[in-house]
């Protein structure tokens, strides 16, 4: 599976991170090819995993889930074990969007959207009842100023 990506793929994956349901011939018009050979580029972004998937973004507040809370989490149990109890808790919790294992003196950081504290305080009392923790701090975001799922997609140097 070869990645390597030209300036046309480039622009084709510019384009369908800001709007995924754009037309190949749309697609195909803003790079003069024709519409099999943008087709042909996309599937082969596809099938070799640059093009992981392609979803609807939705509104969090059109769902009633207005706030997000970053969890920060220390841990006194490094072993393989807890790490596998923790990754198998997180698809049990559908309100995380985004978690990761850090380096430094925190551990993990969850983003979850929740629909404020009473739906927080739900979510907090599931979480530390399938998981140990020594320690867990969370902050409330008060504005998004950036939030994107789009990558950059650097020119070749």
């Amino acid at each position: 599976m070869d990645k390597k990506i030209d300036a046309t793929d480039r622009t084709i994956l510019r384009i369908l991170q800001n709007d995924c349901s754009v037309s190949i011939d749309s697609i195909a018009e803003k790079l003069g090819l024709s519409k099999n050979a943008t087709w042909r580029r996309i599937r082969q972004l596809e099938a070799n995993g640059t093009i992981r998937k392609q979803v609807a973004l939705v509104d969090p507040a059109a769902l009633g889930l207005g706030a997000t809370a970053v969890v920060m989490i220390k841990t006194a149990d490094h072993s393989a074990d807890w790490l596998r109890k923790f990754r198998d808790a997180i698809p049990r919790l559908p309100n995380i969007q985004s978690a990761y294992r850090l380096t430094g003196d925190l551990d993990y950081m969850l983003r979850v959207r929740v629909s404020g504290i009473e739906d927080y305080d739900s979510f907090y009392q599931k979480l530390v009842e399938l998981i140990d923790f020594s320690d867990v701090s969370t902050s409330f975001v008060m504005e998004e100023i950036v939030e994107t799922t789009a990558l950059p997609v650097p020119d070749p140097d």
